[in-house]
């Protein structure tokens, strides 16, 4: 598979090498560090969701579910494909600015855009107003692959279209099911596991039980 794409790679190498230090130490450490903030949102998520419906928390348990299933997908088409890295495979370009992979560790799609992508929907199916800061993460995370010379700018598009898609799926097939499983395990006698999902939200028509009122018996 080929794609008329590496002029803008070497652009986009180009423009990384003449970038400022910080600049480029900064894309260095995002573009590993970076995923352990879907992580940390992850977990926030999931915070939240202990004290919602048994649906909202089973869409964020989802989540991090969707995101490792279109990572395993990611990993299946890699070996298909068999692109070469082109911090490797393009003549003339600028080094990369992090250590070329060793060859067999195929560049298309790029994993970290897949989980970057994935991330981002799942989030945003969490709670939608999280869409603004997921997608900019995702995004910048997809460049960053590129600016840092492991990726062609198709491989990190290619993933990141991936990891949206199987995350829409993954958690429309899902909800479902994690729903009943959510309420169900609300119900257990295992306190590990009433912590794990969290109390949730009283249903609409429930209050609290009224303290009966007594009157004093009139004098006579």
């Amino acid at each position: 598979m080929t794609f008329d794409d590496t002029a803008l790679y070497r652009d986009i190498t180009d423009f990384a090498h003449d970038s400022p230090m910080w600049v480029r130490h900064g894309a260095e450490l995002w573009t590993e560090a970076g995923l352990l903030v879907f992580v940390g949102l992850f977990a926030v998520a999931w915070w939240r969701a202990r004290r919602d419906s048994a649906h909202a928390f089973a869409i964020a348990a989802l989540a991090p579910l969707a995101t490792a299933v279109a990572y395993v997908g990611s990993e299946l088409l890699k070996s298909v494909v068999a692109e070469e890295r082109p911090c490797r495979a393009v003549a003339g370009a600028a080094a990369s600015l992090a250590a070329c992979p060793a060859h067999g560790d195929w560049s298309f799609p790029s994993n970290h855009a897949t989980i970057a992508g994935a991330a981002a929907v799942a989030l945003a199916l969490v709670r939608r107003a999280l869409l603004w800061l997921t997608a900019p993460l995702a995004l910048l995370m997809a460049f960053s692959r590129v600016f840092v010379g492991v990726h062609y700018p198709h491989d990190v598009v290619a993933g990141l279209a991936l990891g949206t898609v199987v995350a829409l799926v993954a958690v429309r097939l899902g909800a479902g099911p994690m729903t009943r499983l959510a309420g169900a395990m609300r119900g257990s006698p295992a306190p590990v596991v009433r912590w794990v999902t969290g109390p949730g939200r009283p249903s609409p028509g429930s209050h609290p039980t009224a303290i009966p009122s007594y009157e004093m018996p009139a004098d006579r």
